[in-house]
This record gives structure tokens, sequence and C-alpha cells, in this order.
């Protein structure tokens, strides 16, 4: 029996054809948006699909056929407790106030009037995020009661768009002048602003909630910890100038030292005891220099992480040496498969 992989050249797919193929492990390219997919999974014993929350057709259909097809037993990277709360910071919220876990205290409101009075009695300033998004899109620092209460009426009015134009043309012109994205991305920007991205246009405006965060300051840099089947690497993001967000500025760090072991060890504890196939953690850390989470992803964009010096095991023992991190979702799997 085969391991089935979505045909495509984005993602984590070509790394999970290139390692069946050197390993010699049989599988099977399939087509996840087609109607006739069950059928062609028939000599399959597992779909692996590294879907995202930036196409549209993958926000109609992923969940709902990755989950399926667990339902009745199939084996499927990303599964349930790995990806149900992908791209959902509300449901994160949750989850993680469900467990105890460190998360930054965070606040959402599916009323107006409730979302109005909590600006009686609340600390600025507050973070400002859209459920959904990534790369600090849609992340605002808010400073005041009357720009908070500005970000409740839009959220309760006509909401807002997935894809933040003016803020992602500024993200690609402070890139452009680091020297770390061609020109032509800046005039893709300028595009944007005429025709936002298809899961912005299709997927409609968020609307009818507002989420905030506490806003934990004196942080020059995030730290993002990712682990896989009891391996933990990491990568430090640090902030844009003038600003406070890290995630999506494209300033990283990845030297062993830099990191706090705890964040580590909190990242190898959450996803034993959520069940994740992978999980990568955001942290922050307090004014007491206490480890915070932001949020939680189960994708990374794979080049990013490729300059990794080593990863951790799950004694926290260090072992140095660059990897392909997205081989050991493909031994996962396998290791699933011949335990179902």
């Amino acid at each position: 029996m085969k391991l089935a992989i979505h045909n495509s050249i984005s993602g984590f797919h070509p790394r999970w054809v290139a390692y069946c193929e050197k390993k010699g492990i049989p599988y099977k390219l399939v087509n996840c948006y087609s109607n006739d997919l069950i059928e062609q999974l028939n000599d399959c014993k597992a779909l692996m699909w590294h879907f995202n929350q930036g196409t549209h057709k993958d926000n109609i259909v992923a969940k709902q056929v990755l989950f399926a097809l667990q339902h009745i037993g199939f084996v499927v990277f990303p599964d349930f407790r790995t990806a149900w709360h992908f791209d959902d910071k509300v449901g994160q919220k949750y989850l993680f106030e469900l467990i105890g876990a460190p998360l930054v205290p965070s606040y959402n409101f599916f009323d107006k009037t409730e979302a109005i009075d909590w600006l009686e009695y609340v600390t600025f300033p507050k973070v400002f995020k859209l459920r959904v998004g990534a790369g600090s899109q849609n992340v605002r620092l808010i400073r005041n009661k009357s720009q908070c209460l500005k970000i409740i009426n839009k959220a309760f009015g006509k909401g807002f768009p997935k894809y933040d134009a003016w803020g992602s043309l500024k993200e690609r012109f402070y890139n452009f002048r680091k020297g770390k994205m061609p020109f032509f991305e800046v005039l893709k920007g300028v595009m944007r602003l005429l025709y936002a991205p298809s899961y912005a246009r299709l997927g409609g405006n968020e609307v009818g909630y507002v989420y905030f965060q506490d806003f934990i300051p004196n942080n020059d840099s995030d730290t993002r910890i990712i682990v896989i089947d009891g391996k933990a690497f990491g990568l430090k993001r640090y902030v844009r100038d003038g600003d406070f967000r890290a995630s999506g500025s494209g300033n990283f760090a990845y030297a062993k030292d830099l990191f706090d072991e705890r964040c580590v060890k909190i990242s190898f504890e959450i996803t034993s005891k959520l069940g994740l196939q992978v999980a990568a953690f955001d942290f922050v850390f307090d004014e007491n220099n206490a480890p915070y989470i932001v949020e939680l992803s189960y994708g990374f964009v794979s080049q990013v992480y490729d300059p990794c010096v080593g990863y951790w095991d799950l004694n926290l023992v260090w072992h140095e040496g660059k990897t392909i991190k997205e081989e050991w979702m493909v031994d996962l799997v396998l290791k699933q498969i011949n335990e179902s």
C-alpha cells in the first residue's frame, strides 16, 4: 500500500516526494481537489497534504477532506488534533486556557456591547489581531481607548479584509530596503492594492468578532520552537525597525545559545498533551523573564529553517547538524500507519 501525497510543487510536498524516492517508500501523487479523490486513494494507506491558509481552495476543503478520512481510520497529515485550530487564534485561546498553557492573556468578544463595556476597565496598549492570518498580517498595536473603540466598531460593522494590502506593501518595501526582496515583489504589492489574493477576495471580510492580546513590552524578538516526532528546533525572529512585530520580519538567528530551553520544554509538553503531529509555537517573555505563548501553527516555510544548526530530543539533549525536517514527517506518518 502506498503513501498518498498531494500533487503540488509548493510547501512540504517536494521534500516528501524526494524522501520517498530516496528511501524507496511507495508513494502516489494525488489531486486533493479532484472529485474522484477517494477513488485515487483506493490503494493508499495515508494522505499527506500541506494545505495553506493563503489558498482559497484549501480553506474550503482541506480540513473537510482530511478529517473525513481520519473519521474512518485513514492516516492523515496533518490530522485533526494538529490542524483543527490552524489559522484560528480564537480557537487556540480556548484550547490553551483549557490545558493551562502559558498563553499571552487574550480576549475575544462576539457581542459589540460586551466589547465596549470591556473598554471601561481595560489597560493599554493591547494587540489587535484577526482570527486568521500569518506573518503579522492584520496585527496592530492599540495604544488607547479611542483607537480600540474604532477597531470594535469596524469589527462589528463592515469588518476587516483578510489581506492587509497597505500593510503588505509596507512589508515588501521594508524587505526590499533591507536587501531581502527584489523590487519586483514591491511592484506586486502595488498591484495587490487593486487586486487582492483569491483567499481574501473570495473568503469575505472577518466580521462579527474582535480579538485582542496583552502587549508584552521590551521584546526585541520572539522565539519560534517547532516540534516534530520527538525533535525540536528553533528560530529567533527579531522585530522590525521601529516596530513591535517579529513574525514576517525576515531577520533570523539560529545559534543554540540564543534559546531559552524552557520554551523547548513547554513545547514538548504541550505537543505531547495535545497529541500533535507537528507544532510551531511562538514565544515572548514578560518583565519577569517568564515565557508566554503567542500562538500556534502546524506549517512553516521550509527554506527559513534549513539553516537551523541542530535539534533537541525529548530529554533536551542537543544534536548538532543540519537536517531535513520534512523527512521526519514522513517517518512519523509511516510509524502511524504501522500502528493503525
